[in-house]
């Protein structure tokens, strides 16, 4: 059997304004309809002898990812809560050993969430040609066949002897990203591979050879678990013991070390979409090598790539650039120098701007709200409530709040007491008062709040009932 365990921790700022930290490029709809992560699961359909799906994700992100795997409709054996990254070598060590005690003897498949495959049959086949040698104790790694001096990626040496994509070669090393004269050296010796991030071994060889070249961070791993807690759909690791584990890749705690890796030749379309310029690669152009994605008008512009969410965006006169729109941010970048743009992610995270973490419109577990309009004393917002879905039992010691009724029946708690609001009803909730609001109806509920008071941060809310589970 082979359980598929899928890596969703990254924050993607690369693809920022787009990708933010609380709604990270996994969880978005880049390249078609469904997002990365569902695509990956999605992938996954014509591996035979597949088990449940496990994920492992950050903490805040659960509700998001949870809600999309269920989409899929794939059997999902354990949704893992990193309560901090720590890379991937710890995240893979969580599930191995859930894998060994529920499914001793299999495989487990690694693989990141935020990956494009373009040929899912050719991903399949390289997983079964792994198969064998990882049944035989061997730790695969999928190499990417190279088809550009990329100075991106990390690289890896393998010992090529025949031309078979269906091979399996030793592994001779692995090297970081190098210079365009270096990568075009490897290009041209044939023997040298992008470096994936994509693995299969048996969880129990894994779990061995960490231990061996690791064993702090499989002690802190096995603590962590050991005391996990079960939260809904949820796992939630131990933060004191998984926060005292080292932070590795894969990579450098286990693949460089260990004399038990091998490589799987890849060529199925793969891209890791580290920067807005893999999108124009990898996506149909228009007859001017233009990508125009929403609401866009162009005079004279060529090769280029504008991505508008919110309003009309116009360009003239351009080539070879980057223009992404959002409701709260604009990012112009030439398609050369995009890598940098987690430069100004850092820049943004420095001035504590909001704009790195969330959009306007940000996604709870019972639906979503949007900021509207805000002032230093007031803050309107468009709040959607799921139907069945409610907010917390909570209440604020800064603000009071004012709640218009738009669409839907909404059924207010406030105190002691309980109140149903149509269509252009309002109710107003006082400072420091306990209120709920709910949605018992079938169809979604939609109203406008009007905050004010001296204090008007996400922070000033103190729970005392959720059945999400949020503290």
């Amino acid at each position: 059997m082979i359980i598929p365990v899928i890596l969703s921790g990254g924050s993607g700022t690369r693809l920022w304004p787009l990708s933010r930290a609380l709604y990270p490029k996994q969880l978005l709809s880049l390249t078609g309809e469904n997002t990365m992560l569902q695509d990956t699961v999605f992938r996954l359909a014509s591996i035979e002898d597949r088990g449940p799906v496990f994920c492992v994700c950050n903490e805040s992100h659960r509700f998001l990812v949870a809600e999309q795997l269920h989409e899929t409709g794939a059997e999902i054996g354990e949704i893992i809560l990193e309560p901090i990254g720590r890379n991937t070598a710890p995240a893979a060590a969580i599930s191995a050993m859930l894998v060994t005690k529920k499914y001793p003897g299999a495989l487990m498949l690694v693989l990141p969430a935020d990956h494009v495959i373009l040929d899912s049959e050719a991903f399949s086949a390289a997983v079964a040609t792994g198969i064998s040698a990882a049944e035989n104790g061997k730790l695969v790694t999928f190499g990417i066949t190279p088809n550009a001096p990329e100075t991106g990626y990390g690289y890896i040496k393998a010992s090529v002897n025949s031309t078979n994509e269906h091979a399996v070669y030793s592994v001779l090393e692995f090297v970081e990203k190098p210079d365009r004269e270096t990568a075009e050296r490897y290009i041209a010796s044939g023997d040298y591979f992008w470096n994936s991030g994509i693995f299969l071994f048996n969880a129990e060889s894994y779990l061995l050879e960490l231990g061996a070249h690791d064993p702090a961070m499989l002690n802190a791993c096995r603590e962590a678990l050991d005391k996990a807690v079960e939260d809904l759909d949820f796992l939630r690791l131990d933060a004191d013991a998984f926060c005292a584990s080292p932070s590795d890749s894969i990579d450098y705690a286990v693949m460089e070390k260990t004399r038990s890796s091998v490589l799987v030749p890849l060529n199925a379309g793969w891209n890791d979409v580290g920067a807005w310029s893999a999108l124009w690669d990898i996506q149909e152009c228009d007859d001017a090598g233009n990508i125009k994605k929403g609401d866009v008008l162009v005079h004279d512009v060529k090769n280029c790539y504008i991505h508008a969410t919110s309003r009309l965006v116009t360009a003239v006169g351009l080539e070879g650039h980057i223009i992404v729109e959002t409701s709260d941010a604009v990012l112009v970048a030439s398609r050369e120098c995009v890598q940098n743009v987690k430069v100004l992610v850092e820049q943004l995270k420095k001035s504590k701007r909001g704009e790195v973490l969330t959009h306007r419109r940000v996604c709870r577990p019972w639906g979503t709200y949007e900021t509207l309009d805000v002032s230093e004393r007031f803050k309107v917002k468009r709040i959607v409530v799921n139907p069945g879905a409610a907010l917390s039992l909570q209440k604020h010691n800064h603000r009071a709040e004012h709640w218009v009724v738009v669409k839907g029946t909404a059924l207010v708690t406030v105190e002691d007491k309980q109140i149903i609001l149509n269509e252009d009803q309002s109710t107003y909730i006082p400072v420091g008062a306990f209120h709920r609001l709910e949605n018992t109806a079938t169809t979604s509920l939609e109203l406008i709040e009007v905050q004010s008071g001296s204090y008007l941060g996400e922070d000033d809310i103190v729970r005392v009932d959720d059945r999400y589970g949020r503290q």
